[in-house]
C-alpha cells in the first residue's frame, strides 16, 4: 500500500459531488444488514446514557439516526458540507457539523463514545494510525469506539461512483494491521467481529466491526 496520504480535499470533493445520490442510496442501509443492527444495538447498550457520543464520517446520517432511535444522544461529523446538507435535511433533529477525523477539534478526554462506519475507507495506513491516535486522544477514559472497515490488502481506484465521474482510492486493511495499530495507540479490550458480505446489498468484500475501549486511568 502506498505510504502517501490520500488528499482529503479529493475525499471531500467526492462526497460533495455524489451527496444527493449517496443520501438516496445509503440512507436506509442498516435496515438491509442484520449484523449492522445487532452491532449498533450492542454499542447503544454499552454506551447507555453516557454523553457526548459522535458519529464520525457520518455521511447522510444513517448511523446517527439508527443510534438516536435506540435512545443515544448523538451528533454527526463529516468532511463534506454537501453531504451534511443532506443529513440536516433528512434528520433535522440531529446536530451535524463539519470536521476531519485526522484533526479532531475536540478537547482531550472529552467524548464518551464514537462510531465510525467505513470512515477510514479512503485512508492510507499512515492516516489510519493518525485517526486512531486522534480518537484515543478525544475519548474519555473508559470511552467506547466502534468502527468498521473492508478486510483485505488491496487498494481499489474508482473512477465512477453513483453515476458521477470521480477519481478516488478505496482502501482495504488486514485485521492484523488494524489490531496492532489499535494496540500501539493504547486501546484495550479490542474485539474484532468479521462477516461475509450481504450479496446484492453491498460491495462484495468481507467486513469487520471493531469495539475498543480507552483504558481508565490507573493509579500507581
Amino acid at each position: 500500500m502506498s505510504v502517501m496520504k490520500q488528499n482529503l480535499k479529493k475525499v471531500e470533493n467526492l462526497y460533495d459531488t455524489v451527496a444527493k445520490e449517496y443520501a438516496e442510496t445509503f440512507s436506509d442501509e442498516h435496515d438491509k444488514k442484520p449484523k449492522d443492527q445487532e452491532i449498533l444495538r450492542r454499542f447503544s447498550q454499552d454506551i447507555g446514557d453516557r454523553m457526548p457520543v459522535w458519529d464520525f464520517g457520518c455521511g447522510p446520517g444513517q448511523t446517527a439516526k439508527y443510534l438516536k432511535n435506540l435512545g443515544i444522544e448523538i451528533s454527526g461529523l463529516d468532511l463534506s458540507e454537501k453531504i451534511l446538507e443532506q443529513a440536516r435535511k433528512i434528520h433535522p433533529e440531529i446536530h451535524f457539523r463539519k470536521g476531519n477525523i485526522l484533526e479532531l477539534e475536540f478537547e482531550n478526554d472529552s467524548i464518551a463514545g464514537a462510531a465510525a462506519f467505513y470512515a477510514i475507507v479512503h485512508f492510507t495506513e499512515e492516516q489510519v494510525r493518525i485517526a486512531f491516535s486522534e480518537l484515543f486522544r478525544v475519548l474519555k477514559p473508559g470511552g467506547l469506539f466502534l468502527f468498521t472497515y473492508h478486510i483485505g490488502e488491496e487498494t481499489i481506484r474508482v473512477e465512477e461512483f453513483l453515476g458521477k465521474k470521480i477519481d478516488i482510492d478505496f482502501m482495504f486493511f488486514t485485521t492484523d494491521f488494524i489490531y496492532s495499530c489499535l494496540k500501539k495507540v493504547g486501546f484495550k479490550k479490542i474485539d474484532i467481529i468479521e462477516r461475509e458480505p450481504y450479496p446484492e446489498v453491498e460491495y462484495e468484500s468481507r467486513r469487520a466491526y471493531v469495539f475498543v475501549i480507552k483504558p481508565t486511568l490507573q493509579r500507581s
